[in-house]
């Protein structure tokens, strides 16, 4: 069964495209069929895979407002499919302002589409406006990466409330697959004390895979590659490689997280 996972937190700099990207490549190496819908204006995972977006004829945005079908978008990527994203995505927001059930534009393009994919990957925008909304709507499941800085736990009250907001309001069962620490640094005592703060506040829901702060994460993507083509012998390699591995346990049916690993 399709699972559709959003990548969300309101900070930007958290690691939510590195982790789409990556995420996305890793499960397509482990044999699963997977789609990466960039919901971004900014359109870094379409940057990060060697497109450029200035010059994209068609995006999702195109979709979004109804322009074109979903298909006419879609690209096949080496690895994986992608809908890319473009600037254009920044107007939707007064576009559709007086729109019916705008909140659910994307789940109901993925609604035509997704049962060909084992996974669906989000890469949501750095906010929590429509774009975010549309995203979380179209989620089974959320992944939120915690930077491993004090400032990025600022305004994860407001990312839950707003999480719950969208399952009361808008009658969606969405639920939190975990919380990612990312940009770790071991030898950090404010990276370890992060990382304690955020497995007391969230307990079982943290993913053993810790993504490290690594200069090939930031690197690859110059090249329109993934971690996993880049650097397939770095730390980040390994620590994506077990947040997939997670990431299909978590399909396949398993509950709880296993213990989580003292950094």
């Amino acid at each position: 069964m399709t699972q559709v996972l959003t990548i969300v937190n309101a900070k930007g700099g958290t690691g939510k495209t590195t982790t789409a990207v990556n995420l996305a490549g890793f499960l397509a190496a482990k044999g699963k069929k997977v789609l990466l819908v960039d919901m971004d204006s900014q359109a870094n995972a379409t940057f990060c895979l060697g497109i450029n977006p200035k010059v994209l004829p068609l995006s999702i945005y195109n979709v979004i407002v109804g322009q074109v079908t979903p298909h006419a978008v879609l690209q096949k990527m080496p690895a994986y499919d992608l809908f890319p994203a473009s600037p254009d995505l920044a107007a939707v927001t007064v576009e559709l302002v007086n729109s019916k059930e705008r909140e659910f534009r994307l789940r109901q393009i993925l609604e035509e589409i997704k049962k060909s994919y084992d996974f669906v990957i989000i890469d949501s925008p750095p906010s929590l406006g429509l774009l975010t909304i549309n995203a979380l709507c179209a989620a089974d499941k959320v992944i939120i990466p915690v930077q491993c800085e004090y400032l990025s736990l600022e305004g994860l009250e407001q990312l839950l409330n707003t999480i719950e907001l969208v399952k009361n309001n808008l009658e969606r069962n969405l639920e939190i697959a975990g919380v990612l620490l990312t940009m770790y640094n071991r030898r950090s005592s404010l990276s370890r004390d992060v990382a304690k703060e955020v497995r007391r506040k969230f307990g079982g829901k943290i993913f053993n895979a810790v993504i490290p702060r690594s200069s090939v994460l930031a690197e690859a993507p110059k090249f329109g590659k993934t971690v996993l083509e880049y650097a397939p012998n770095s730390k980040a390699y390994f620590a994506y490689n077990e947040l997939a591995e997670e990431i299909i346990v978590l399909q396949e049916g398993e509950k709880t997280f296993p213990e989580s690993k003292e950094e």
